[in-house]
Order: structure tokens, then C-alpha cells, then sequence
């Protein structure tokens, strides 16, 4: 089954082809393969207020686009001390973060969550990563939807060299490191993409059985 991968961030596609690369009989493609350019469009498709619709808008955007079976995920972080942001406005927290792209963003993105909980004691920074996918098989069919979330803190400084978005910043308890201190593996296994797209290997292995 050929399988479309929603989305432009080359990280994104390599955390979630090594968790689906299990699963022989999928094909899996990225928007690049089957020839659907970066449109401005795109900016404005994930435009609610909760990552379920903005997964479920993303993926039956280009399910309609491809006409192949389509699975799309929105993440991002969760501060309890912040009120719950940045939540799904985590790849435009910071104020300049529209204007920029890749690791520049991710760097002002990290700086300013920092600065928004420079008063917030270690303890009390709670956070967690959230990720949810949806799989898009045919127009007008409801999408299918899959959960992971990941417990941590935020650190007042970043460690590691790995990993993007929030990761340096971020820090499991379970491993004693921060996201971007894992190795591929080591975060797949904890993270909240890990959980989601396990989840949905799960699921799709079932439906070819």
C-alpha cells in the first residue's frame, strides 16, 4: 500500500519512517515523491485550536491533493506553567518565528520559552510533548486518529546536540537526559511520535492481516 507522509520537516520523516519501517507491505512516500510542490496554502491549513484538527485538516488536505491514502500529524509542547502554550502554536512561539525557518527557528522558539519561565523554579516547569496522527485512507471517510504524549521538564539551558524543536530543553525523567542528549533509538522509544506512530503501525498491521 503506498502510503503518503504529510509533511515538510525532514526530521519529522526520518523519526517516522524508521518507526514504520517494519511494516513490509508499506510503500511509503514523501510529498516530494508524489510531485506536490510547498504551497503558501499550506500555512494556513493548520489553523485550530487542537492538534486532533489540525492533523485530521492536514491530512484530508493532501489525501485530496494526492488521491492516495494520507497520514498527517500535528504536534507540539505543553507548558503547565505557561497555561498550556505554546501548544499548537509551538513552531511560531517565539515573536520573529514566522520569519524564520529550520534551526534558526527552532533556536528563538527555545530562547524565548526560556525567557517566558525564567521565573518558574526547575521543579515546577512540567511539560510535556504531544503528537497526535491522522490516517486519511479516501475522501469522506472520518479519519482515524492516534495519541502519544511524553512527560518532562523544561531545563533553564539546553543540552545536547540531537533532535529539533524543543528537545535540548526538554528532559525525561525516565532517561535522565534531554531529548536532543538520545540517540535516534534511544528517543524513539520514549517520545510522543515514538508512541503515535507505533500506535499506527500497530493499526495498519492489522488491517492487512
Amino acid at each position: 500500500m503506498k502510503l503518503v507522509l504529510a509533511t515538510r520537516s525532514g526530521h519529522k520523516l526520518n523519526e517516522i519512517r524508521v518507526i514504520l519501517r517494519g511494516l513490509p507491505m508499506l510503500h511509503l512516500l514523501d510529498l516530494n515523491d508524489v510531485g506536490v510542490p510547498p504551497s503558501p496554502v499550506e500555512e494556513e491549513i493548520e489553523e485550530f485550536d487542537s492538534f486532533e484538527e489540525n492533523a485530521i485538516a492536514k491530512g484530508r488536505y493532501f489525501q485530496k491533493l494526492t488521491g492516495l491514502p494520507t497520514l498527517a500529524d500535528d504536534s507540539g509542547i505543553v507548558v503547565d506553567a505557561l497555561g498550556g502554550a505554546p501548544g499548537v502554536r509551538s513552531k511560531r512561539f517565539a515573536p520573529s518565528a514566522a520569519e524564520l525557518t529550520g534551526n534558526e527557528r527552532d533556536r528563538e522558539n527555545v530562547e524565548h520559552l526560556l525567557r517566558e519561565l525564567s521565573e518558574v523554579p526547575i521543579v515546577e516547569r512540567t511539560a510535556r510533548y504531544i503528537c497526535i496522527a491522522a490516517l486519511v485512507m479516501t475522501a469522506g471517510e472520518d479519519p482515524t486518529t492516534f495519541t502519544g504524549t511524553a512527560e518532562g521538564l523544561i531545563l533553564g539551558r539546553g543540552r545536547g546536540q540531537r533532535g529539533f524543536g524543543y528537545d535540548p530543553v526538554f528532559f525525561d525523567r525516565s532517561s535522565g537526559k534531554t531529548f536532543a542528549e538520545l540517540t535516534p533509538g534511544e528517543k524513539n522509544a520514549v517520545s510522543h511520535r515514538g508512541a503515535t506512530f507505533r500506535a499506527v503501525a500497530n493499526h495498519l498491521s492489522k488491517a492487512d492481516s
